[in-house]
């Protein structure tokens, strides 16, 4: 007989879920929304479906305890990036203890753990105090629109982002910000030199100083868990034809970010960059902006929740580390909004590659962690 949390996961990777924000035309959150919230109301919580945007909803279900207590957040996102050069990218294929299939680890095994956890908990009896708030979310592949609409409606005293993080603790992970530069030059036939000025070349002195920038950044002291900041350029444009000098180039650029440095630090280094630029060249033109950005994420030292979900994780046979992730999550979203909270989910391989697959029974002892975690956190 198949596990439920596993036949839930199967359903969910096999339904696609691609984040139209990413991907024009994508189907969206709307059907795995529903499943989601079908499968939460058979549990018996209370279920709410918020329309976050057009056909895109949270799902949020709750479970009451029995006597007052905590509450717990345990989060995860809906949506996927997009399957280009995926064969089968929606039929989930098993093969020595993986699941594969677009959304498997990233994070659709997550999400079927924290339903297989309230699951649980309600038919060993239900909550004896307290509150299990259970959110699947939109977006977060994107511009993370789920997770802002969340905290504005439900609070929690800590939460818990089931992202792949091979079963460890993850406490802190890396923020980002998105700049976009502009280099300017003037348009003339490619013939005549003396007319024209060209954008491209001067976009390849401000590349220089950025790799320069890279170099003294991944040299510098890094974070314990994060390592160091970090950026890449990321997009560039420019030109009109080949045989016109180029007029305007454009980059955007991405800078990785680590707890402490300032919210707009990517613009502040883009802007030396161009600045030392103009002093060497008066025809230099170039400017600066920041477009987007998310913060990193670090949990307050001594907050009891990691070493509550460490005791809770050793209870089923798990040892996990404390460590930092990469990637940004939604968890600085709640963390942000006064919910104290870590990342824990299964292990795996294949984020956003053409072959993605979960460890089943990562995704086994996550879920039974997590209830070993609510019962303990809810009833202190």
């Amino acid at each position: 007989m198949i596990d439920s949390t596993i036949g839930l996961l199967r359903e969910l990777v096999a339904i696609d879920s691609v984040n139209p924000s990413l991907v024009p035309g994508a189907r969206g959150e709307a059907e795995i929304a529903r499943r989601i919230a079908a499968e939460l109301s058979t549990i018996g919580l209370g279920v709410e479906l918020t329309e976050v945007a057009p056909a895109r909803p949270n799902v949020v279900g709750v479970l009451e305890g029995r006597a007052p207590g905590r509450s717990l957040m345990l989060c995860g996102h809906i949506d996927t990036v997009g399957v280009i050069g995926m064969a089968r990218p929606f039929d989930p294929v098993e093969l020595d203890g993986r699941l594969y299939g677009r959304g498997a680890q990233d994070m659709k095994g997550g999400v079927a753990a924290m339903i297989g956890a309230a699951r649980m908990i309600v038919e060993s009896g239900g909550l004896a105090a307290g509150r299990l708030v259970i959110a699947a979310v939109i977006d977060e592949e994107h511009a993370s629109l789920g997770a802002d609409a969340l905290v504005t409606q439900f609070r929690a005293d800590a939460g818990v982002v089931t992202e792949p993080t091979d079963l460890d603790i993850a406490v802190a992970h890396k923020g980002f910000q998105w700049v976009r530069l502009e280099t300017r030059g003037r348009a003339a036939h490619g013939s005549r030199p003396r007319e024209g000025r060209d954008a491209i070349v001067r976009m390849g002195r401000v590349l220089h100083g950025l790799e320069a920038l890279d170099r003294r950044l991944q040299a510098g002291v890094p974070h314990p868990l994060l390592g160091t900041a970090s950026l890449h350029a990321s997009l560039i444009s420019g030109g009109r034809e080949l045989s016109s000098y180029p007029d305007h180039c454009h980059l955007e650029v991405e800078r990785r970010t680590l707890p402490g440095e300032p919210d707009d630090v990517a613009l502040r280094e883009a802007e030396e960059i161009l600045g030392g630029l103009r002093g060497g060249d008066r025809e230099f033109e170039g400017s600066a902006a920041l477009t987007f950005g998310r913060k990193p994420y670090e949990i307050e030292a001594g907050h009891p929740l990691p070493e509550l979900l460490t005791r809770a994780s050793a209870s089923v046979g798990h040892s996990p580390r404390a460590v930092g992730m990469s990637f940004w999550t939604d968890a600085a979203i709640l963390g942000a909004a006064g919910i104290p909270s870590v990342l824990f989910g299964p292990g795996g391989a294949g984020l956003h590659s053409t072959e993605e697959y979960v460890r089943l029974r990562d995704v086994e002892i996550c879920r039974d962690a997590l209830v070993e975690l609510t019962r303990a956190f809810t009833r202190e």
